[in-house]
C-alpha cells in the first residue's frame, strides 16, 4: 500500500537526484546560487520527510524558483509536486492537469470519508491512467 507522504516523498527525492545531475548544479564550475538552490531543495526533502510544517511553503518557493530560474530543468520535476505545494504552483499546470488533481483530491476525501483502505498509487494511476494496470 501507498500512502500519498511517502509517493511525494519519493517524488522529492527523484526530481534532487535528477537536479543533482545536471552540469549546472555540479562540478567545481557550478555557479553559487545554483549549489545554494540544491543545497535548498536537499533540505526540503529532509524537512518533508520529518513532516514539518515548513516543507509545503519552502516546497512552494523552491518550485516557483524552479520555474523562473531554471525552466529547462521543470520536466525533471513530476507535476505531482506543483499539485502538492499549491497556491503559485497552480499557475504553472494546465486546466486539465488540476481538474485531474481535484479528482484525485475527491476520491481520497471521499475513501477517507467512508473509512476505506487507500493505496494512493492505485487511486493516482485510475484516474490519470484509466484502463491501465497498476505498475508498482
Amino acid at each position: 500500500m501507498t500512502d500519498s507522504h511517502a509517493f511525494h516523498l519519493n517524488l522529492l527525492k527523484i526530481a534532487y537526484n535528477n537536479l543533482m545531475q545536471q552540469d549546472a548544479f555540479k562540478g567545481e564550475d557550478a555557479d553559487t546560487a545554483n549549489l545554494e538552490y540544491l543545497d535548498q531543495f536537499a533540505a526540503l526533502v529532509e524537512d518533508f520527510e520529518q513532516h514539518q510544517p515548513q516543507a509545503y511553503d519552502d516546497g512552494q518557493d523552491l518550485m516557483i524558483r524552479l520555474v523562473r530560474a531554471y525552466p529547462q530543468f521543470v520536466p525533471l520535476v513530476a507535476r505531482d509536486l506543483f499539485w502538492l505545494f499549491g497556491g503559485e504552483c497552480l499557475h504553472f499546470m494546465s486546466d486539465e492537469e488540476i481538474e485531474q488533481f481535484q479528482q484525485l483530491d475527491e476520491a481520497l476525501a471521499d475513501a477517507q470519508a467512508q473509512q476505506h483502505e487507500i493505496d494512493y498509487l492505485q487511486l493516482r494511476q485510475a484516474i490519470f491512467e484509466p484502463g491501465s494496470e497498476v505498475k508498482h
